[in-house]
């Protein structure tokens, strides 16, 4: 299909998903060091150029500063229910302070390689105008990395209440959406995964070495 260039006046509210358990990790990821710069602020930094505005969606305190100008938004359901909570959460804040807006745009706090060309190739790809526009990349879908129409939200909010897995690709998969696949980033070292995620202390040493390269072939 054609892609058509996103209105740079016309860019979503976003909101950072950090609000996950981090059990894996051992700490909130929000927290976690990369390159001398916390997750949260290095994509809070790579998503500003992508956004009319940035919340960020936390549901205990990751124990650091958080970023000026981006209010925190907590789940709206308790408990935890998974991360369709959070882009639930995502679509009533955006309903509140943009209800202008057609989309919100979702990004994991755990994936800091992500396109600096997501927002643009995601709204590029809408068709119609009230699809989910979601990310790909090596044929596998990033479910977070994504635009959802703001039209959906009543629906999500019943779909956690009573699907017993609340998962992410089945929820899109009642909606008409759209894939948008991304390429693999050209290192000294060999191709990168833009939507390579940090999920373990030892995920972490790796995406330590692939910004190193990154900065080599800059």
């Amino acid at each position: 299909m054609a892609e058509h260039a996103a209105d740079s006046n016309l860019l979503p509210p976003a909101v950072i998903l950090a609000g996950g358990r981090s059990s894996r990790m051992g700490r909130p990821k929000a927290a976690v060091v990369l390159g001398g710069q916390t997750m949260l602020a290095r994509v809070v930094e790579r998503l500003s150029p992508q956004a009319a505005s940035i919340a960020v969606n936390l549901n205990s305190d990751p124990g650091i500063a958080l970023p000026s100008g981006h209010p925190v938004i907590a789940d709206t359901m308790s408990g935890l229910p998974g991360p369709l909570a959070g882009v639930l959460a995502a679509l009533q804040h955006a309903r509140k302070v943009a209800p202008e807006a057609s989309h919100v745009l979702t990004v994991p706090i755990d994936t800091p390689f992500f396109p600096v060309t997501l927002t643009a190739r995601l709204q590029g790809a809408l068709i119609v105008g009230d699809e989910i526009a979601v990310a790909w990349s090596l044929g596998e879908m990033h479910p977070l990395f994504a635009l959802w129409p703001l039209s959906i939200a009543d629906d999500l909010d019943v779909w956690i209440r009573t699907d017993e897995k609340r998962r992410v690709r089945a929820f899109i998969a009642r909606h008409p959406s759209v894939a948008v696949d991304f390429p693999t980033v050209t290192t000294k070292a060999g191709l990168l995964d833009p939507f390579l995620n940090i999920n373990t202390p030892q995920q972490l040493e790796q995406a330590e070495e692939w910004l190193n390269r990154l900065e080599d072939s800059a």
